[in-house]
């Protein structure tokens, strides 16, 4: 109990934001325009230069270095857990505007937009759900704790610096809810001399948006902020192609901020931020009498995250890390005055049981260590306290679920070619008891013909959220963990010096004591007098094949600086053990291309394609949806080496689908915009201060 007051306080005093907001305060005293800039005043052979800097620099960097599949810096070919990586330079190609837009590119990922931007929009993982994801922003959980899911329809790529993509089990070393696996988000860390860029765009819906960063790097600190809007209207909610006649709005500001220091002995101290604030008018897909097109009904949503972690060797083979954070979100919601159906069109009012008021925070501690015994094997081993605090205001009081974790693990290399990894942890849980999961992998790397050859195996669990534990008339008490095996192999290979890379793989998930809502009058009789309530007799299996190809074309010709081709497809088959259907939202089939082309430096193409499958809306194969496409188009051009133009078009063949049953999705949709940088060099005299 003790413990859990100390963690409260100090996550509600909010003393990693005013701390990072002083020492930027203190370091930056002054800032001057681009017009003051000695890069302005050398004239245009320097920033010719740069340009040139910038033609010969490598398209990839195709071995960066990875944290999350071990919690260990190791190069993704060593790596031997199946692993994708997507940068901020995949973002600026595509002109992404939200994670969800990145997401769905990517293999053994399944993601679906409830109704255009703002609305719920959820990753799932290899044929698990949305709630077997583990989502992480700067080593903060941020799942929330009454849903157990994540909602990525608030969230865009605005300094963002990397989202690694870990897939198959991994609670060994991440806990609960990494089933399916875990999207690993950071925030750009900030290098070089401080620069601050700013952008506007414009489309259709009347989309504006619009925004401002601040990064660099001034002695032993580095620093990046972000401040951003964006503003849509004239977007239904329910597809307006049905009949829904009101247009509903969204707005939505985000701030982040990244800052770290040096510490002595190469320590590193870093504090994160992140606020997002959203606003959505909604509408009701409900079938009952539905789907209703709903007038003023909306969601306000509120998260403030922060974290803050310190790394320090102690010796040349022992160093340390201990990370705290603290995720909260308010979300509230307004039923609306009234509601039309758009299948009989009659009026009424919404039901009460529509207005809620849910609070949630997340707390996380934990410490870890990591031993160099001699040059091959790497010892890690660490502690994670978890608290996961949930209302829903009216409905029920503040549920606390709180866990004590235990964890270890040992690394093998061998001569750069012979990887192994193996460890096991536990967690004891406040609600349900204890959980004991294991990981073993490996992999053997081929130096002279570019291949890798990688297999895991590993257990999994999933704690009920509050929601399946104490919501009112439905949840269960007596819950026990959801439970699974996973496991998966397959090959990695390089061409011609690291300009292709093409993979392949197989993967196997056991889904055991899933929660499902049960109609069993016994059982539920103790929770609830309808019948219905939250059981663990659910279980599934899914198996499936991914694909991925990265190709650099050509590089460096005239007319032809870079053409640059990925693709990536996966085949899943999902099955429910107690009825045989399928999973609910998993196509078999899905991909995706992405080809670049830059013609020249300054001007540069971008073509997406993403394919679906057909697929169903609920369990028990009910509510069939179709297989879509869809096509997006993007170019910029450098106007000066500090101005850059852009237009984006989305949807560009018009297709009409649906990625949820009875929800909307874009016409073909036109935005443009601007973005501009401006250089803020440091004073001679910190220059001079920092080289002493």
């Amino acid at each position: 109990m003790s413990t859990n007051i100390c963690v409260r306080l100090f996550y509600q005093s909010g003393t990693v934001w005013i701390f990072s907001v002083l020492v930027l305060i203190f370091f930056f005293p002054s800032v001057t325009t681009a017009a003051d800039s000695p890069a302005e005043e050398s004239g245009s052979s320097q920033a010719e230069e740069q340009a040139s800097q910038k033609d010969r620099a490598p398209v990839y960097q195709l071995d960066p270095m990875v944290v999350t599949a071990t919690k260990t810096p190791v190069p993704l070919s060593h790596l031997t857990s199946a692993v994708e990586v997507i940068t901020e330079r995949d973002f600026q190609r595509r002109r992404d505007r939200t994670l969800v837009d990145a997401l769905g590119l990517s293999q053994g990922l399944a993601t679906f937009s409830s109704g255009g931007p703002g609305t719920n929009n959820t990753v799932r993982i290899r044929g698990g759900s949305s709630e077997q994801t583990l989502v992480l922003i700067d080593g903060a959980i941020v799942n929330s704790s009454t849903l157990g899911s994540f909602n990525f329809g608030t969230l865009t790529t605005d300094n963002i610096e990397s989202v690694t993509v870990l897939r198959g089990a991994q609670s060994m070393l991440w806990g609960s809810d990494a089933i399916g696996g875990v999207v690993d988000i950071r925030t750009k860390r900030g290098t070089g001399a401080p620069v601050a860029r700013i952008f506007s765009e414009y489309g259709s819906f009347n989309s504006i948006r619009e925004g401002g960063s601040l990064a660099g790097q001034v002695g032993p600190v580095d620093f990046s902020t972000t401040l951003s809007r964006w503003d849509m209207a004239k977007f239904s909610s329910v597809n307006y192609r049905r009949g829904a006649s009101e247009r509903d709005a969204f707005r939505n500001w985000q701030a982040s901020s990244l800052l770290g220091v040096k510490g002595p002995w190469d320590g590193r101290l870093e504090l994160a931020f992140r606020w997002i604030n959203n606003d959505i008018d909604l509408d009701n897909p409900s079938t009952f009498g539905g789907p209703f097109d709903v007038f003023k009904a909306k969601t306000a949503g509120r998260q403030f995250i922060y974290s803050g972690s310190y790394h320090q060797p102690m010796t040349e083979w022992w160093d340390q890390k201990i990370t705290l954070s603290h995720a909260r979100e308010t979300l509230i919601t307004q039923a609306g005055t009234n509601q039309r159906s758009i299948t009989t069109g009659l009026e009424d009012e919404p039901g009460a049981f529509n207005n809620s008021d849910i609070r949630t925070k997340s707390n996380r501690i934990e410490w870890q260590s990591n031993f160099q015994i001699g040059k091959p094997l790497v010892l890690t081993v660490g502690y994670q306290f978890r608290e996961q605090l949930g209302e829903n205001k009216g409905t029920f009081s503040e549920k606390t679920l709180s866990s004590h974790a235990g964890f270890a693990q040992l690394q093998l290399n061998l001569f750069d070619r012979f990887f192994a990894t193996g460890g096991f942890r536990q967690d004891s849980y406040n609600s349900f008891g204890d959980a004991t999961t294991y990981r073993v992998t490996g992999g053997y790397f081929i130096k002279e013909t570019g291949t890798k050859l990688r297999t895991s195996y590993a257990t999994g669990f999933r704690a009920p959220s509050i929601n399946e534990l104490f919501f009112p008339n439905f949840g269960n008490p007596n819950l026990k963990a959801e439970k699974s095996q996973s496991f998966d192999i397959g090959i990695d290979q390089q061409f011609w010096d690291k300009r292709v890379t093409v993979s392949a793989g197989y993967f196997w998930n056991r889904f055991r004591q899933l929660i499902v809502t049960a109609f069993d009058p016994v059982g539920c009789t103790p929770f609830t007098p309808f019948g219905f309530c939250a059981q663990n007799i659910g279980s599934a299996k899914s198996q499936g094949w991914e694909a991925n190809a990265r190709l650099v074309l050509a590089e460096g010709f005239p007319f032809m600086k870079l053409l640059d081709f990925q693709g990536q497809y996966t085949y899943t088959i999902t099955r429910d053990l107690e009825t045989a259907a399928r999973l609910p939202r998993w196509p078999v089939h899905q991909g995706s291309l992405v080809l670049t082309y830059q013609p020249i430096t300054p001007l540069s193409f971008t073509a997406t394609f993403r394919y679906v499958g057909s697929r169903f809306n609920t369990t028990g194969n009910q509510q069939s949806l179709p297989d879509f496409y869809v096509m997006n188009f993007s170019a910029s051009y450098d106007l000066t080496p500090s101005m850059q133009g852009y237009v984006r078009v989305e949807n560009i063949l018009n297709r009409h689908y649906e990625e949820v049953l009875f929800f909307g999705t874009p016409v073909r949709s036109v935005f443009g915009g601007i973005r501009v940088t401006f250089d803020l060099p440091v004073s001679p005299a910190s220059d001079s201060k920092d080289n002493s």
